[in-house]
């Protein structure tokens, strides 16, 4: 490398910072690109350890002096501490309902046992995250219960860092049986498990751990079968690099109808290609289903028949049938029970351990989307379609599930109400509220939800969920905070707005989603016309949406605010490189900034199916072309607040340190561009409540000071 030269960073006032920039250059392609922070990229150098440290002094520095952020701390945490516990992940095993039970005065959410009729008052209390670790730094990434639910399977993390390591608990003693198994789960590739139906086994991921090269432990997956009260390191492979997983590949099982034979679904990174796999112990895996059918879910229902969603000549998928499972089945020529409809199957539950298509022992549920917000469609085993679940007219769905009397709970969420579960009696076809419903000081009855179209550079659609208190008058003068995403397939569905959304709204400001290209919010078109070599329709439609706001006279440029996250993170570095008048400011954390360097991180490899890779010339030259950290130009920013955890294993916190360096380098507009690196979390999941609150507040506080939003002395006074 090149000897050190100062670069001045702006310093809104305060000391002026310097970043060492050491010039290095790479060739890709016969194109030389030179970059100046490479060096920001080693977290253990020391010297990158100080510029860290002194960055997040700076940016303590600011946010503590504000006045604001005292006030919104205490009010953000009495809202949130003063709201009842909320429900999530229920799942019915035997004659038991499990479910996560995040109660606010706590720092993790607990995983609880209810009775088969999901009745809050029997609520026990089966694995604490908070009595296992005091500290709150302990979460729990996901849990299996066995068929019978005398045993619950649990994957166990710390620091945010997501890397798991299983646990069984006996759930009526809450003790736990047998030693932990290592390795099970890690970022983005994930973890899985499924139980055999005598509950006496399980298949289960396991990631190579110690056996591999340290930045192979996160690679190449396999699924293993172990008995109970056998020794782990004796487990048989049961899918492997043999039968076609590969180094990038995800693994999810599935076995919720506790049937002789599991599904193993397998992602080719992250980019939405499925291969299928049907397993049962002492016999080969049976493929039923390759990369190119395009069958992108597959489940074994109540019949023992294969269903499954295809895209293959139907971007918003169709559902398929195999009446019979055995080797040298295809899936992809199986007969069509619900074909295509104007919206889109939903097919993201995986990722989320829950299923896409949910079974009871005489219906098939399906769950649509159409620009956002959701429907449900029943139909019966052989696609004769029945009806609908009712759900308001602007809400999301993402669990359904069938319990021991014959009744189905769903969930129901608004952006102006807390999720809650209704249940659904198929013997009468009536629909009641249950009481596992979430109370909240939080009230939006003085908001409305508008949904409108903005246009894009190349004359698509885009629909924009604007949220404001009623009255607002459009004099171009409202704060507005923009929120965007645009990746993976992930849609940005309706969800409860929350305290910190409601303080807000509360100092006069507008909240909008956009439901911009690269979700599944019109199906897989609407994706893949934001990846790849289209990425850059997901920052022409997010463009779009601000001036939107302007043009309608929602804000002004100085008024305006964006934000987003991990892939919304790589959105808001685009906005502040192909935009920078666009905003007054920009929150943004978790986010991918240079793109060349993207798949030499941890995990980037899983990514290079939804951005590509460097190494294919034609993929390289669009990456180069939106990469936010080699377009940073010499001239004025908006304000800017990155975020980033230590312990993320999803997105390298190099990737913040380089930006957020150039940035300030580059500034001429005397903004403050500020970097929170906390070191006590990661991407997000696994953060404890006080990370979270206080994350928040910092957020609030940054964008109420850029905005010139003042914040009552007395604090929240009005809902």
């Amino acid at each position: 490398m090149a000897a050190s030269t100062p670069a001045r960073a702006q310093s809104d006032d305060s000391v002026a910072i310097y970043a060492p920039v050491r010039p290095l250059t790479t060739l890709y392609h016969g194109v030389r690109v030179t970059e100046s922070y490479r060096w920001l990229e080693d977290g253990a150098d020391p010297l990158v350890q100080t510029w860290t440290e002194s960055e997040n002094q700076r940016t303590r520095d600011y946010l503590d002096a504000l006045p604001s952020r005292a006030p919104i701390k205490r009010d953000l945490t009495r809202l949130i501490t003063a709201t009842t516990p909320a429900w999530s992940r229920l799942e019915a095993a035997g004659r038991q309902v499990f479910a996560l039970y995040n109660d606010p005065a706590r720092q993790q959410p607990q995983l609880v046992m209810l009775d088969a009729s999901a009745d809050p008052a029997s609520r026990k209390t089966v694995v604490d995250p908070n009595t296992i670790d005091p500290s709150g730094l302990t979460a729990i990434d996901w849990f299996v219960p066995s068929p019978d639910g005398r045993l619950v399977a649990v994957s166990l993390s710390r620091d945010g860092a997501e890397d798991g390591t299983l646990h069984l608990y006996d759930t009526t003693t809450g003790a736990e049986v047998g030693p932990p198994i290592p390795d099970v789960q890690h970022p983005t590739a994930g973890g899985a498990l499924a139980w055999r139906a005598d509950g006496k086994a399980f298949w289960y991921t396991r990631y190579p751990g110690d056996a591999a090269p340290q930045a192979e432990r996160r690679f190449n997956v396999q699924v293993y079968l172990h008995g109970l009260g056998t020794d782990w390191r004796a487990d048989p492979i049961a899918l492997g690099a043999a039968d076609g997983l590969e180094r990038i590949s995800e693994v999810f099982l599935d076995n919720r109808q506790a049937r002789a034979q599991i599904v193993a679904s397998v992602q080719r990174g992250d980019g939405g290609a499925w291969a299928h796999y049907v397993l049962q112990q002492g016999k080969p895996p049976i493929q039923v289903a390759r990369y190119e059918d395009q069958i992108v879910y597959m489940a074994i229902g109540p019949d023992d028949a294969l269903y499954g969603v295809s895209r293959a000549g139907a971007p918003n998928g169709q559902i398929v049938r195999l009446a019979r499972i055995a080797p040298g089945a295809r899936l992809a020529s199986a007969p069509v029970i619900v074909p295509q409809s104007a919206a889109s199957i939903v097919t993201d539950g995986a990722q989320s351990h829950r299923p896409d298509l949910v079974f009871d022992s005489h219906h098939l549920f399906v769950r649509d989307i159409d620009g956002g917000p959701d429907d449900v469609r029943i139909f019966d085993l052989g696609g004769r379609y029945l009806f609908n679940l009712p759900l308001p007219l602007i809400a999301a769905n993402s669990e359904i599930v069938p319990l021991a009397d014959g009744d189905v709970l769903f969930d129901v969420s608004t952006y102006l109400r807390p999720r809650a579960y209704d249940c659904w009696t198929p013997a009468t076809g009536q629909t009641r509220e249950t009481t596992l419903t979430t109370t909240s000081p939080i009230d939006f009855s003085d908001a409305e939800v508008v949904r409108v179209m903005a246009t894009s550079r190349d004359g698509t659609q885009i629909p924009l969920n604007i949220i404001r208190r009623r009255g607002t008058v459009l004099n171009g003068k409202n704060p507005t905070l923009l929120y965007g995403y645009g990746g993976y397939g992930l849609s940005q569905s309706p969800s409860f707005l929350g305290a910190m959304r409601r303080l807000w709204l509360d100092e006069g400001g507008v909240y909008v989603v956009a439901n911009i290209r690269g979700g599944g919010e019109y199906g897989e078109r609407w994706r893949q016309m934001g990846a790849l070599l289209y990425k850059q329709n997901v920052f022409d439609d997010f463009a779009a949406a601000g001036q939107y706001l302007i043009d309608q006279g929602y804000a002004s440029h100085a008024s305006l605010a964006l934000m987003g996250g991990s892939n919304g993170g790589l959105l808001m570095g685009a906005m502040i490189t192909q935009h920078p008048s666009l905003a007054r400011a920009v929150v943004t954390s978790g986010g991918i900034y240079d793109m060349l360097r993207a798949e030499l991180d941890p995990n980037g490899a899983f990514n290079t199916t939804e951005f590509g890779s460097v190494k294919d010339e034609t993929q390289f030259k669009t990456l180069y072309s939106y990469s936010p950290y080699h377009h940073v130009q010499p001239g004025p920013f908006p304000a800017v607040l990155a975020l980033t955890g230590a312990h993320d294993g999803r997105v390298n916190p190099m990737q913040s340190r380089k930006f957020i360096a150039a940035l300030q380098a580059a500034d001429t507009g005397g903004l403050p561009i500020l970097l929170r690196a906390s070191a006590s979390s990661g991407h997000g999941p696994g953060s404890a409540q006080s990370e979270r609150i206080d994350q928040q507040t910092d957020e609030l506080a940054f964008l109420f000071a850029q905005l010139s939003m003042a914040y009552p002395a007395s604090g929240w006074t009005s809902h």
